[in-house]
């Protein structure tokens, strides 16, 4: 029995000399936290994060996406965007279209302090890995890279303002669809280049 406790006390001031070392440690250099920026969004506005596809026409060529609208990245898309809903309750509404993917926060949550940085890392990383796991349940051909996806915080202090963004971003979505649809008709049915069509100059 002595030489269990010999030990355990032993042992314990092995730890608090480790423990004392690691504090001065950090005591010594900690000052380089000083160097973080605050950036906390403002209380009581209206949060958005959207993500977008970094490169995404030449992932798009590079894995032969239907044109003009590929059915199975679309799906891809909603169910990332699904994950990352799942995985904040604090998001209201989310809107996407082509590569790109809105989220809405709730304008009182409090998540990661509403720092900017934490918010936008946080969904742009989820989503990321959300398209990367779920590929095969959409695609029948192998990743020939890893896709990325930006992110950016954009702060709305009315609904209002928030009603006028999503309405860019429909209006946004229409008109890059009738191009589109356009676009590829003349192309894949049309049997002109891409070229040829834009040097009809009616797109």
């Amino acid at each position: 029995m002595k030489n269990v406790l010999i030990r355990f006390v032993y042992s314990s001031l092995i730890w608090r000399s480790f423990s004392t070392k690691f504090a001065m440690a950090n005591s010594k250099f900690e000052y380089v936290r000083n160097f973080e920026t605050d950036d906390r969004c403002l209380p009581n506005t209206w949060i958005v994060v959207r993500v977008d596809g970094r490169g995404f026409h030449k992932f798009s060529e590079k894995h032969e996406f239907a044109k003009p609208n590929d059915k199975r990245s679309l799906d891809l898309m909603g169910k990332a965007a699904g994950r990352v809903m799942t995985e904040f309750k604090e998001i209201c509404l989310a809107y996407g279209q082509s590569d790109e993917f809105s989220f809405v926060f709730k304008r009182d949550m409090d998540l990661h302090k509403r720092r900017a940085s934490k918010l936008m890392t946080s969904v742009a990383s989820i989503f990321t890995s959300a398209f990367v796991f779920h590929w095969p349940q959409f695609f029948d051909i192998p990743l020939k890279y890893p896709p990325s996806f930006d992110g950016r915080v954009v702060l709305y202090p009315s609904t209002q303002n928030l009603r006028d963004y999503l309405s860019w971003r429909q209006a946004d979505c229409h008109i890059n669809n009738l191009y589109n649809t356009a676009f590829w008709t003349l192309v894949l049915k049309g049997n002109l280049t891409n070229a040829e069509v834009i040097s009809l100059k009616v797109l």
